[in-house]
């Protein structure tokens, strides 16, 4: 296989146009936070905890939702199909959020581009995962979570463009009758629809999973797509090994069928990542900077810088991660990010506990971001798309992936919580206490799967 020459243009350009959904994916799920002191005026909740956590919270329970279509859905109806339709779920989401002055519909629009958050983050690793060959899977795969870091990035930096210069002597009033409280927050969403359509018009020229298609009996279009990356050889054998993993397997699934023995375990290892990966902790830097910021004894200038260059420093070391999945392995960088959360955790809740604030916790949450974008951000996608077996990858990964937006769900919602009954540094200190829990199990339950192919993998893991 080593001497088979791979169309990479092909396979590049056929990823990244997947991948987009990744990018939809943190856009829509970041410019809220840019957003949120305009829009809370607008909408008269800034008092009101209950509805701020509403409007902070829909867009999570959309994910939810998607997650669980995409699995009900993919494994009928194809990747490619469910993708152009998150892709119209983000524009319209977009368009509306911007658009309306109703507190209700701006919910009902956030939950849509959460439904197309679920999808996307759901099928555009699967996609990618089930079109890469083996040994380049990990670097295509993490394209994706590349992306999602790219469109972080971008609603970082159109909040922090978009939005007029706020004066620290400014009241809700003030701010209300700004541009910002009347238009500048819904400039920030609409923004969301050039890549969105954008994704929308490219998702028609890929082609479909080569995998779901043999799963769906299209012989012809199978070899002609497994041709167009490796070439004849290379389709002859990956579809026969394609053929091989689906022998004696009766057509449809059912999410019960994933509790048999065999199965049980590859489900519980994806679960449990899918889970760590949010409650790692990293994601409340993003969906509540301010608060984590002004503990550190920053202003709101100085916030809304911090926030673009913690974005800035997530896309650098999403870069060497993209470097070193198919080097180094998965399971070292998910135990290196296990182990280095820990310790910074540990270190960061003693400089909170002890009043240290400024630069010193500034670049202890650059350290944090940036052992997480290396890590447990982009290796995550990777083991969950890659671990399933074929005929139940869809429905698996759904489970898995609901499973990752319920821990954020619960996350976003008990961070609040915790950080008022144990403080900045108690917090901290629990999700270091996680952290620990995800190496243990991490080092005891999952293997290398570098360089294998997806049959190999599915060999290897159920048994």
């Amino acid at each position: 296989m080593d001497r088979i020459k791979y169309n990479t243009k092909y396979i590049f350009s056929i990823s990244m146009v997947s991948a987009l959904g990744g990018l939809l994916f943190g856009y829509d799920w970041v410019v809220i936070g840019g957003a949120k002191p305009f829009y809370e005026q607008f909408f008269d909740i800034a008092t009101s905890p209950n509805m701020q956590g509403w409007a902070m919270g829909s867009a999570l329970l959309g994910c939810l939702l998607g997650a669980i279509l995409s699995g009900m859905l993919s494994d009928r109806f194809g990747r490619k199909r469910l993708l152009i339709f998150a892709a119209f779920l983000f524009t319209l989401s977009a368009v509306g959020t911007g658009a309306t002055d109703v507190f209700s519909l701006f919910l009902i629009y956030r939950i849509i581009g959460g439904i197309g958050i679920g999808l996307a983050s759901n099928l555009s690793p699967m996609y990618i995962a089930e079109i890469a060959p083996a040994r380049m899977r990990g670097k295509y795969v993490s394209i994706n979570q590349l992306t999602i870091v790219i469109g972080i990035l971008a609603a970082q930096l159109a909040n922090w463009q978009i939005a007029e210069s706020v004066p620290e002597s400014f009241t809700p009033a003030d701010i209300l009758a700004s541009w910002n409280g009347q238009m500048g927050w819904r400039i920030m969403f609409w923004a969301e629809v050039i890549p969105a359509g954008l994704f929308f018009l490219l998702m028609f020229f890929v082609p479909e999973s080569p995998r779901w298609l043999a799963k769906n009996g299209n012989e012809q279009k199978v070899e002609a797509i497994l041709q167009h990356i490796g070439g004849e050889q290379y389709a002859r054998e990956e579809y026969a090994s394609i053929r091989k993993s689906m022998e004696n397997e009766s057509a449809k699934v059912n999410f019960r069928y994933l509790l048999r023995p065999g199965l049980r375990k590859v489900l519980i290892i994806g679960v449990v990542l899918a889970a760590f990966q949010q409650w790692s902790g990293i994601n409340v830097i993003f969906n509540y900077a301010e608060e984590v910021f002004k503990a550190a004894g920053f202003g709101v200038s100085d916030i809304l810088f911090n926030i673009v260059i913690t974005g800035s420093v997530n896309l650098v070391f999403t870069f060497v991660a993209l470097f070193t999945i198919d080097k180094l392995g998965r399971r070292a960088l998910m135990l290196m990010g296990a182990g280095g959360l820990a310790a910074i955790y540990t270190i960061m809740g003693a400089a909170y506990y002890f009043h240290i604030s400024g630069w010193i916790l500034l670049v202890l949450v650059l350290f944090a971001i940036a052992c997480y974008a290396m890590s447990l951000a982009p290796v995550v996608w990777v083991v969950i798309s890659e671990i399933f077996p074929n005929k139940i990858r869809g429905a698996a990964m759904a489970v898995a992936t609901v499973s990752l937006w319920l821990a954020s769900f619960l996350l976003t919602y008990t961070f609040p919580i915790l950080n008022k009954a144990f403080g900045a540094s108690g917090t901290f200190w629990l999700y270091g206490v996680i952290c620990v829990g995800g190496l243990i199990f991490i080092y005891k339950n999952l293997p290398e799967t570098k360089g294998k192919s997806l049959e190999e993998i599915e060999s290897e893991m159920v048994k």
